[in-house]
């Protein structure tokens, strides 16, 4: 019989499980913590709540860019 199944990837697996990992974790901020701020203060304070964490998570996306570029770049010149 031919085996048809892919052979276990640690590295792959390690990504997927991470950026599952991340989206589970913002839209968690979101929907509870922009839940949360909706039922104790109202919708006003609910999209100010989600604006901020949009440019937290937007900060961080950047500066998350920011590093893997570098890492690329060190890899790079690396022999």
């Amino acid at each position: 019989m031919k085996n048809d199944r892919r052979s276990f990837d640690p590295r792959r697996h390690s990504r997927q499980t991470q950026s599952r990992l991340v989206v589970a974790g913002l839209a968690l901020l979101f929907i509870v913590g922009g839940g949360l701020v909706w039922l104790l203060y109202g919708n006003a304070a609910a999209v100010s709540a989600v604006a901020c964490l949009s440019v937290a998570v937007g900060l961080i996306g950047l500066l998350w860019l920011i590093l893997a570029l570098l890492e690329k770049w060190v890899e790079k010149d690396q022999p």
